[in-house]
């Protein structure tokens, strides 16, 4: 996330073979975002930049932004529609901002779409559904929102693929982070305020409040035997950090390690 110290944060604790991503958060805006990305790029990171299409005004801040990615070397970015309640402009939703990148053209090789494996509390499954088949012709891959519940997510990956969505997926889950902050933080992420967070997560509120209703290791231990299952498209994951960088560099490492990897 584009706070302060981050930068210092990412060069103390993560390596640069991790590809990153920066978020777009309602209260700072997408120039936060793009800054960050272009100051963590010139020191060698792959950084992927979140576009929230509601927070773009139009097609000539779009082509800015583009120009601007370009300028700094950036080749990936993922497109989410933003929860910001009234459009700044002319793109309501994700799709309206990845058919504008494809009609005037960029330099993106890497463009990320979200993935809803426990749907959204304000839109209709169908919806989401549908949106997903239209958005993947112009993406490369999907990034899933938060989901606690394994098996949830990798029927909704294999649901996915049936409907002809063939898009590598990669599974957003969050690394070691505190349950309480992660509550307080997710909802200031620009997702919104606490309720509209936790009507898009309706499983989240009682499972973090549980003891022991959360564990990282848990999640990614029941879902990496599905990782390359040919029957899902699910390749690996995503982690939302948080800003907890430290914390999570060193449980992705001790992660692999158990896992019989070397870092």
């Amino acid at each position: 996330m584009p706070f302060r110290g981050t930068e210092d944060a990412v060069l103390a604790y993560v390596p640069r073979t991790i590809p990153l991503t920066v978020t777009t958060t309602e209260a700072k805006g997408l120039a936060a975002t793009v800054d960050l990305a272009g100051r963590l790029a010139g020191h060698g990171y792959s950084v992927a930049p979140h576009l929230a299409a509601r927070q773009v005004r139009d097609g000539r801040h779009l082509a800015g932004l583009v120009a601007e990615l370009r300028e700094a070397g950036i080749d990936g970015i993922f497109v989410i529609a933003g929860d910001v309640a009234q459009p700044a402009g002319g793109f309501p939703d994700a799709l309206s901002l990845l058919e504008a990148l494809d009609a005037n053209g960029h330099h993106f090789r890497h463009i990320g779409i979200g993935g809803y494996p426990e749907g959204h509390g304000s839109i209709r499954q169908e919806l989401i559904d549908r949106a997903i088949e239209l958005k993947a012709r112009y993406a490369t891959h999907v990034i899933t929102q938060l989901c606690f519940d394994a098996a949830t997510t990798v029927a909704w990956a294999r649901r996915l693929r049936e409907r002809g969505v063939e898009l590598p997926i990669h599974v957003g889950l969050p690394g070691a982070v505190s349950r309480q902050k992660l509550i307080r933080i997710s909802a200031g992420l620009g997702l919104g305020q606490s309720a509209r967070f936790l009507r898009k997560q309706q499983n989240l509120f009682w499972r973090f409040f549980l003891p022991g209703g959360y564990s990282p290791d848990r999640l990614a231990e029941r879902l990496a035997p599905r990782v390359y299952d040919p029957g899902s498209n699910l390749r690996g994951f995503h982690l939302f950090t948080f800003n907890e960088l430290e914390k999570t560099e060193s449980w992705r490492r001790t992660m692999l390690i158990r896992a019989g990897y070397h870092t």
